[in-house]
């Protein structure tokens, strides 16, 4: 029996392992964060972050998030020649994730800051705040 190509990559079937293998380095979750947060959708907007992502990893990793279905990219309708990046359903339910890193470093580094997003979840509203920011992003990403 040949094993496709997923089961190759795959370091073992643990979820973490394999939640590492689809966005387990910093510029993936960059890009998800930018995406998220920021009204840039297209390869030239997302390489201007402050973070300074070299082209050819920026292109390696909007390929490999969207081979893991976290985005999707589409032409854009007023520039042929230019494409644009979307969060997929499967992107956005990663933003829980994304939220609580930001936290986390935020309660254990005193010189992180907020980033790009003033997003606060606490046990009261953290419901509430989920729920209204997806449907903002599925509004914003899904309906494209």
């Amino acid at each position: 029996m040949k094993k496709n190509d997923e089961e190759l990559c795959r370091r073992s079937a643990c979820a973490i392992s394999m939640a590492l293998d689809a966005i387990g380095d910093k510029w993936s979750l960059l890009i998800l964060r930018d995406l998220m947060f920021t009204d840039k959708r297209s390869y030239g907007e997302l390489q201007s972050s402050d973070e300074k992502i070299a082209t050819n990893i920026l292109a390696a990793r909007l390929q490999s998030l969207e081979a893991n279905g976290l985005i999707r990219k589409t032409a854009d309708p007023e520039n042929g020649r230019r494409c644009l990046y979307y969060l997929t359903e499967k992107g956005i339910d990663l933003l829980p994730v994304v939220i609580e890193l930001r936290q986390w470093m935020e309660k254990h580094n005193p010189l992180a800051e907020g980033c790009t997003n003033a997003l606060k979840l606490n046990d009261k509203n953290r419901k509430e705040v989920l729920s209204a920011y997806k449907k903002r992003l599925k509004a914003a990403h899904l309906a494209k």
